[in-house]
């Protein structure tokens, strides 16, 4: 009987990718349901900021107290800002970096400990047969991050910003959807930034992938202001384009902008989201609440222009101090029951702005079925709206098109038939 391994993943969609290398990489292991089944178990961490670290610390120690005879191999981002310590400290039997995870199955065969940092250079050519556990797959297409934002320690733990070949992509995407997959969410640690090293563009890869056969829906997982070109602009009416866009903002005042050495500014952020919703599209971002600096008047500007924006759906977390980033030496920090306070208003604000979008797109909604017990199911529209719908069929896995939902502020709820 093979050996088995689990593995943990923490943090992005681009971890839940590496993971599903490494397990496509597995060749003399067997894949475990629970950490109590293995011998082995791969943390794939994240350090994207202090308190991401503590959480995998935690979860390391806990392990070694429940399963003391379980290998613990670290991998992920992890692996490069804190992986060293830990392998010294004994915390771990093995480190394994971006660049190794092609490696695992050697990797783990090793009997004595191993620190296999590897580079910050490497492209995976790994093409991933299935994404265990979901509907619709995440495909990575991009490695790395040419920002210098203050706040992030992330390109210093991925690296410069290197694109998948658009072969292998397109390799990724024909394989997964003659395994039944339709919607693929590109991802990466700067998707929007594809193409620009290997003389291609985000454009050009969804229009070639769109022509795939099995393809029904492109999603991207996250975009700057400053990569929304003309051409990306042309292919806002295709029907395999999801109608949602996530786009980084991080904040909307400018001051704040400035301290976090963005590259984007409220007044072209404004009429690119006013551009796109007239389009018909719903509108996502990320924003950083309480980083130093935002004093009151900097986030009463910023709430402001946050009810202008047509927003309807947000990620908005408080600002926590990564070691080794520029805000992390900055004074004027934001006391954390004020930015907690903040972050409930802005929440608030946008749970309704999205209720009221979705009170305005009750028909026509096209619903991939993701999870579903007991005649309940659930499943995301082309707005990334989340729709309940009751059934007495298995609805499982499935594309529906909804004549009529009806909104309500917890959610969209519908029945099926229609």
């Amino acid at each position: 009987m093979a050996p088995k391994v689990y593995f943990k993943t923490f943090g992005c969609r681009t971890n839940q990718f590496d993971t599903q290398v490494m397990m496509a990489n597995l060749e003399r292991f067997d894949l475990a349901r629970t950490p109590d089944e293995a011998q082995t178990i791969v943390v794939n961490s994240c350090t994207v900021t202090n308190g991401a670290d503590a959480s995998v610390r935690h979860y390391i120690r806990s392990v070694r107290r429940e399963h003391p005879e379980a290998r613990i191999i670290l991998a992920g981002c992890g692996s490069h800002s804190k992986g060293e310590a830990l392998f010294e400290a004994g915390e771990v039997h093995g480190v394994m970096g971006h660049s190794e995870k092609e490696h695992i199955d050697d990797l783990l065969q090793r009997k004595e400990r191993f620190y296999a940092i590897g580079d910050l250079e490497h492209v995976d050519r790994t093409i991933v047969t299935e994404f265990v556990g979901k509907s619709r797959a995440f495909v990575k297409v991009q490695e790395g991050c040419d920002f210098a934002c203050s706040y992030c320690i992330i390109p210093a733990v991925r690296g410069g910003a290197r694109s998948y070949p658009i072969g292998q992509i397109e390799e990724q995407v024909r394989t997964l959807a003659a395994n039944g997959f339709g919607e693929f969410i590109l991802t990466g640690t700067n998707v929007g930034s594809y193409g620009q090293d290997i003389g291609t563009s985000m454009a050009e890869l969804l229009r070639r992938l769109s022509q795939l056969r099995g393809v029904r829906r492109l999603r991207i997982g996250s975009l700057e202001p400053i990569q929304i070109d003309a051409a990306f602009l042309e292919l806002l009416d295709e029907p395999w384009m999801a109608r949602h866009l996530h786009i980084a903002l991080q904040h909307t005042s400018d001051a704040m902008l400035s301290r976090m050495n963005r590259r984007n500014a409220y007044a072209s952020d404004r009429r690119l989201f006013e551009h796109l919703a007239a389009r018909g599209y719903a509108l996502g971002t990320d924003f950083i609440v309480g980083h130093p600096g935002e004093g009151e008047d900097e986030w009463r500007e910023a709430m402001r222009r946050i009810d202008d924006l047509p927003l309807t759906h947000i990620h908005a977390f408080t600002y926590s101090q990564r070691d080794g980033t520029a805000s992390a030496r900055m004074r004027d920090i934001v006391r954390g029951d004020i930015a907690k306070a903040r972050h409930k208003e802005l929440t608030a604000l946008i749970r309704e702005k999205n209720y009221r979008f979705r009170q305005q797109h009750t028909d026509d909604l096209t619903v991939l079925i993701e999870s579903g017990k007991e005649g309940i199911y659930n499943g995301l529209d082309q707005y990334f709206n989340r729709v309940q719908i009751t059934s007495k069929e298995d609805l499982s896995g499935n594309w529906l098109t909804l004549k009529s939902v009806e909104a309500h502020s917890e959610g969209n709820r519908a029945l099926w038939p229609q």
